[in-house]
């Protein structure tokens, strides 16, 4: 018998999803530990010193993939839940809710050695200029975002605001993306661009482009292993997740 063609709702059930998300998570924690190692070597060690801020330039190696990620995350996290909102698809509601904390971390992260690359850079920790500040605010979106579904005991009912907050929120990240061009503001502009060369020693983008990529897997990693138990939080009541309780093999749904 001919195996059934995968299609994009293949995955759609959570039982299923459950099932592919624990083969996939060792995967990706060992690929982001491998890349995240190597783009520490080539950051730390093998990229030149820059002429200008010397040492303390190293920082954008955590710093930039960080705000990066805290950028791109909200707006998966917005897309996942306006799907599960206009199609009442559960599992997309799960995994918007998963992504919330690891979006919520990298946006810290972000922010925080911001701090330290901002103090020998500009002279102080913090400034309250427009891409620090709406940076700020998404953390602050991640936060209420969290706490608004928390709140709810109501899983659609905590679904569906959670999926309001979020596309409204959503507006906040292309002012972090354009901020330095918007308005005038201390924080250097990008030195990546899709439509020029990059600005920097191709080591340097090469570490970046590592710890971009570490960053992803591992957010892959903890966003699959939080969704697993979201899962079974949520669908605490059929049939598959009793089985997998009582230690028996779960079928998928179809």
């Amino acid at each position: 018998m001919n195996a059934p063609a995968l299609r994009w709702s293949t995955f759609a059930a959570p039982s299923r999803f459950y099932a592919l998300a624990g083969t996939l998570v060792p995967w990706f924690w060992a690929l982001a530990i491998a890349l995240g190692l190597a783009g520490l070597w080539v950051g730390f060690g093998i990229a030149p010193t820059d002429f200008q801020q010397g040492d303390a330039y190293r920082i954008i190696f955590i710093h930039v993939p960080a705000a990066w990620m805290s950028m791109l995350i909200y707006l998966i996290l917005a897309f996942w839940a306006a799907w599960g909102w206009i199609m009442n698809a559960r599992l997309a509601s799960m995994y918007a809710q998963a992504l919330a904390p690891t979006g919520a971390l990298f946006t810290v992260i972000a922010l925080w050695t911001g701090s330290f690359w901002g103090k020998p850079t500009w002279g102080t920790w913090w400034v309250w200029d427009a891409r620090l500040t709406s940076e700020f605010i998404l953390l602050l979106l991640y936060i209420g975002y969290m706490a608004l579904v928390a709140a709810i005991d109501d899983v659609r009912r905590a679904a569906h605001a959670g999926a309001l907050l979020a596309l409204v929120g959503a507006v906040n990240v292309p002012v972090i993306y354009f901020s330095v061009r918007w308005w005038n503001t201390l924080h250097q502009g990008s030195s990546i661009s899709m439509t020029a060369a990059p600005k920097m020693a191709s080591t340097m983008l090469v570490a970046m482009l590592l710890m971009t990529f570490s960053f992803w897997a591992y957010s892959f990693a903890v966003v699959f292993t939080r969704a697993r138990a979201i899962v079974l939080e949520q669908e605490d009541q059929t049939d598959w997740v009793r089985r997998l309780a009582s230690g028996q093999q779960a079928a998928p749904r179809t």
